[in-house]
């Protein structure tokens, strides 16, 4: 064990044809020739003294001792690839981040952050990945993202997650619903982002408490989608207020108000405790936080009972207590 000496290359090929099945495959990813990936994964095997693939007529699977090895390599690369952040990084903001957000979030909360962010760093290229909460979550656990908004409290060993603003949910419905006890006299659809979405959940355990199950659901992956069939009548949501309020507005759709520890979510900014957090992270981070606070503190309490003009003029200007 004196002597050993790993060559980081070696190990990067032998992580690749993990994860790639086979010698070839490997090679494609690595833009390189199959015998200079046999070549490297042997030199490895001959020094480790140990050999780390099964072959087969299928390509490769790991040996005990590969699979020992394999999340020792994945993290020695991670470490050299934030070393070269780390010493090509400085005082001025430049490079490219990706960041996940939810389909509510990038509709509404983030176009002013971002028209801060590149007034403030024009040097940084964004990229936004769209998704739900669980798969935002675990796309930052595989370090797919470098951060991600995401709803509600999140508790993993592994993340730090930063809260940015809190959110209003209300339930919206068709505008000519009254009242939310109307949801119980006829079949129900929810219609719903994919599994994985805090606001489903959350919806389904509020209708469960008002004796509601097994609602049929329709998924969709567009926020535009969700309003739109809410407001022919298909079905029923729960969103944040600022982002239904347009809609409401318009009498597109009707609100309907929940009780304050129903109603409240916050939305967290979440990022692994041990990613290499370059200028350009640090300062959306601060940017994010600083904007979203504030647009926050400085939105109008909303229309009366959650009921735009329109639907409460049609409504003979009713009042609901419960919306």
């Amino acid at each position: 064990m004196m002597g050993l000496a790993v060559d980081a290359g070696d190990l990067a090929v032998f992580a690749a044809a993990a994860k790639a099945g086979g010698i070839t495959k490997a090679a494609d990813t690595l833009h390189t020739v199959q015998s200079n990936v046999t070549q490297r994964i042997h030199r490895l095997e001959a020094e480790l003294g140990v050999p780390l693939f099964n072959r087969h007529s299928r390509g490769v699977t790991l040996t005990s001792a590969g699979t020992q090895l394999l999340p020792y390599a994945e993290r020695i690369g991670r470490l050299l690839h934030e070393a070269k952040q780390a010493t090509a990084d400085g005082p001025t903001a430049r490079g490219r981040i990706v960041i996940g957000a939810l389909e509510s979030a990038t509709a509404v909360r983030l176009p002013p952050v971002l028209a801060a962010y590149g007034a403030a760093c024009p040097e940084v290229d964004i990229e936004i990945d769209t998704g739900t909460t669980a798969a935002l979550v675990d796309a930052v656990l595989a370090r797919r993202l470098e951060a991600a908004f995401v709803a509600g409290a999140v508790s993993h060993p592994e993340l730090l997650a930063i809260p940015v603003v809190e959110e209003e949910l209300v339930v919206v419905t068709a505008p000519w619903l009254a009242t939310l006890d109307d949801l119980a006299r006829a079949p129900l659809k929810l219609i719903v982002f994919r599994s994985g979405c805090s606001y489903r959940t959350r919806l389904e355990a509020l209708l469960a408490e008002r004796g509601i199950a097994n609602a049929r659901r329709l998924e969709f992956g567009t926020l535009d989608g969700i309003i739109g069939c809410v407001g022919a009548g298909i079905g029923v949501t729960l969103l944040p207020r600022v982002v239904v309020a347009k809609a409401a507005s318009e009498g597109r759709v009707a609100l309907h108000k929940l009780p304050r520890d129903a109603a409240r979510i916050e939305t967290v900014l979440i990022r692994r405790h041990d990613v290499f957090v370059s200028t350009a992270l640090a300062r959306f981070i601060e940017i994010a936080r600083t904007r979203l606070r504030g647009s926050a503190a400085g939105e109008p309490t909303g229309i009366r009972a959650g009921l735009s003009p329109m639907a409460d003029k049609k409504r003979g200007r009713r009042r609901s207590g419960d919306r």
